[in-house]
């Protein structure tokens, strides 16, 4: 009698494990930095329209495709970079309004004092039409925090009785900001000193002040 072969088959052996994905390589926080400080350079030195993605991969020791890994085109990759010309401003103290505005005005005026910052911010201003998205990221990130800070110490001055209750907020903001920039001109290296903060935001208060 023959015997009965068997129909159930055996099933393969199921691996008991899944080889695990490999991770992609990390990015290098020290490309990122080097990058970033070789757009900002070049885009000092030539302005963003002569800035080429060839240029920045030389000065950062990279190569291209470690850039377009990160961005595709050069606008993106300097929208990342602007963020590095924002100051790190003071905390206001709260005990007084002309201590905590002169903190301000001289943080900013020193980092302004910078030729390759000032340099960016003019062409930011002078070419942002051509760059719009450029030019909104320049004002969200460096110049409306700066702006927003002003205000605020202005806004409790008001409510202390420190400043008269009808403070123009945004004229004195504007009219601390607009000496932050013609510090960056160069025009006037005369005048803007150490006690230059301070000067300015004594003679606004001058007019500011409560009787």
């Amino acid at each position: 009698m023959v015997a009965k072969t068997s129909t159930t088959e055996t099933a393969a052996p199921r691996e008991e494990q899944e080889e695990p994905r490999r991770p992609g390589r990390p990015r290098s926080e020290q490309a990122d930095h080097a990058i970033i400080k070789a757009a900002l350079d070049l885009f000092a030195e030539c302005g963003p329209a002569a800035l080429c993605i060839e240029q920045v991969a030389a000065r950062a020791g990279v190569g291209k495709a470690t850039i377009y890994r990160r961005w595709p085109g050069k606008e993106d990759m300097l929208l990342d970079a602007l963020p590095a010309l924002a100051v790190v401003l003071p905390v206001p103290q709260g005990k007084s309004v002309r201590a905590d505005l002169i903190a301000l005005v001289d943080a900013v005026c020193k980092e302004a004092g910078d030729p390759r910052r000032a340099r960016l911010v003019a062409l930011l201003q002078g070419e942002g039409r051509n760059y719009p998205r450029l030019k909104a990221a320049y004002l969200d990130t460096v110049v409306r925090p700066r702006r927003d800070a002003i205000r605020s110490v202005l806004r409790r001055g008001v409510a202390t009785g420190e400043l008269r209750e009808n403070t123009d907020i945004d004229a004195a903001m504007y009219l601390l900001n607009g000496a932050v920039v013609a510090s960056m001109s160069g025009m006037h290296a005369d005048v803007v000193d150490s006690r230059y903060g301070k000067r300015v935001v004594e003679e606004l208060l001058r007019g500011l002040a409560a009787r």
